[in-house]
């Protein structure tokens, strides 16, 4: 009796810290996900995913960083009922690794001539030699942390 309880307390760790689970980690992308930014179908674009994931455990997907933030930053205009206040996590597919890290610990590459899904994107990238490395080796403008990228600096942007 003792040890399938102690299975059992770790399988609900386990579980409870699994990524995917209503307000914890990144979803997995389904084919009929369409960017509420640009309607694309996110799936198809698999290196450059974001995501947005709210505390009731939905999600939106996106094509790319890029799209993401024109949605953060304009969140009413794209939702009736959800605010920023209902984001649990914010999620982005690092450049070099093509895995999911949260946003705020990725550094974003501007002005780069690696094209998106929608042309010129911000770059996400894990670690600031990475990030340096990406920049020079793509003639990045700039790298900017997450709370550093404002609408003004987004590509496609008139005062960018």
């Amino acid at each position: 009796m003792r040890i399938r309880l102690v299975s059992f307390i770790i399988l609900a760790l386990l579980a409870s810290s699994a990524p995917g689970w209503p307000g914890e980690g990144p979803h997995q992308v389904k084919a009929r996900d369409k960017c509420p930014v640009c309607g694309m179908f996110v799936a198809r674009f698999r290196p450059w995913i974001a995501e947005v994931v709210f505390k009731d455990g939905s999600y939106r997907a996106f094509d790319g960083p890029k799209d993401m933030f024109r949605y953060l930053f304009d969140m009413e205009r794209y939702e009736k009922d959800l605010t920023r206040k209902d984001i649990a996590g914010i999620w982005v597919t690092d450049y070099y690794s093509g895995k999911m890290v949260p946003a705020e610990k990725a550094l974003f590459v501007t002005g780069s001539d690696v094209m998106g899904p929608m042309g010129a994107e911000l770059v996400p990238v894990v670690g600031a030699e990475a990030a340096a490395t990406f920049s020079r080796d793509h003639h990045g403008d700039a790298i900017l942390k997450f709370s550093q990228v404002k609408p003004g600096t987004l590509p496609g942007h008139p005062n960018h």
